[in-house]
């Protein structure tokens, strides 16, 4: 390495499954990175260069400008402006004409209104579990089919339409997924919402959004594609992960229960699972802890490292459920920061406590280091997680 370079962050050690990478961990605040398709950009790793670039309108989250870090295939890739429809790649006011039009369905109201639905799912896993042989793998069995199944009830997609979802968003996920592999996820995510459109209306988000008459049929499936692909997926790895470091450390485990919400904020801020997706590019020179990013260069906020900065978090890496981590960036910051962020909190609170509740004396069924983790995604998690029961009478 030289100059502070790097060419792919995933590919470096971590210290445990629950921490991000060493050698980001080793970087100063903003530092250069070289990317695969040649172009010199940057990482940011420090809490407030990360928040404070998340928070600039200066930067530019549109995908034509955007270079990507890490993928070979993807990154040498022509980068192409967002569909009709894609707005998390969208700058304002194109980005604010859709925040605007959802953000009441991801609001804390209709949050409240799903909550008996996030309740039901959870019991319905829980239930599955008790009924079948150890070892279970919690991924499959828990993590992945309860934010399915809450996001096809929100936007009004049939529940059994969930598994093919699931599939083809973890192609989406992974970063060595060639460029016609993500086409044809694409495709099959979309076929998915416009079957949702075309079907009698009903009371989803997408029938809503429909029926407001703002949105043409191609931004209506772009959007419907975007909301599924992003809206099980991170909650999903967070469950798994979550379930995972408490199965390893029981006092934290209990403390969860004393005490739910201030857990999951810091099982949020300790666990932050969007690894290299997180980018900016500058739109103008700006300078920003003494350095110059200038026009037309790339930034990749490693949320994982910003939330583990001692300079804003004491003792960043214990994971203690007590701590207040509020002003953690595991959901991003400003006008982009993560539309769905109340109902996964939702989700989170509910599926791990009910978990624990139903099963006290759960546990790995493997070795922790045996536990196969997703490197190579751009949501960080674990493939599978074994878990075992206690023995039926006993």
């Amino acid at each position: 390495m030289s100059d502070g370079q790097i060419a792919h962050p995933l590919e470096t050690d971590r210290p445990t499954p629950f921490d991000p990478p060493l050698e980001l961990r080793r970087r100063p605040p903003l530092s250069r990175l070289a990317y695969p398709d040649g172009h010199l950009g940057w990482v940011a790793t420090g809490y407030s260069v990360t928040r404070a670039i998340l928070a600039d309108p200066r930067f530019s989250t549109r995908r034509e400008l955007l270079h990507q870090p890490v993928g070979r295939d993807r990154a040498i890739e022509e980068p192409t402006p967002a569909e009709p429809g894609i707005f998390p790649h969208m700058d304002p006011p194109e980005h604010t004409r859709f925040r605007r039009l959802l953000s009441h369905h991801f609001g804390p109201r209709r949050v409240a209104e799903l909550m008996p639905a996030i309740r039901r799912y959870t019991a319905e896993a829980l239930d599955g579990m008790a009924g079948a042989d150890s070892p279970i793998d919690l991924v499959a069995s828990f993590a992945m089919p309860i934010p399915a199944l809450v996001i096809c009830e929100l936007l009004g997609v049939r529940a059994e339409d969930r598994q093919r979802i699931q599939a083809a968003t973890s192609v989406m996920n992974d970063l060595d997924s060639r460029p016609d592999q993500v086409f044809e996820a694409v495709m099959s995510i979309t076929g998915t919402v416009r079957g949702a459109l075309a079907g009698p209306s009903g009371d989803g988000l997408l029938a809503h959004a429909a029926a407001t008459g703002e949105l043409d049929e191609e931004e209506l499936t772009n959007l419907g594609m975007v909301l599924l692909a992003t809206g099980h997926l991170p909650t999903s790895s967070m469950l798994a992960l979550g379930a995972f470091v408490l199965l390893t450390d029981p006092g934290q485990r209990a403390r969860l229960a004393a005490d739910p919400e201030p857990a999951v904020e810091e099982l949020l801020r300790y666990l932050s699972i969007l690894q290299f997706d997180v980018r900016r590019t500058a739109l103008v020179d700006v300078e920003i802890d003494g350095h110059v990013i200038a026009a037309g260069e790339t930034v990749v906020l490693a949320l994982p490292v910003a939330n583990r900065d001692p300079a804003r978090f004491p003792d960043p890496d214990t994971l203690d459920v007590t701590r207040s981590a509020t002003g953690h960036l595991a959901f991003g910051h400003g006008v982009h920061q993560c539309l769905g962020q109340h109902l996964a909190r939702a989700e989170l609170r509910v599926a791990l406590t009910a978990l624990f509740e139903r099963f006290p004396d759960l546990r790995l069924a493997v070795p922790a280091a045996e536990v196969p983790t997703r490197d190579r995604m751009a949501v960080y998690g674990v493939d599978r997680l074994p878990v075992a029961l206690p023995e039926r009478g006993a």
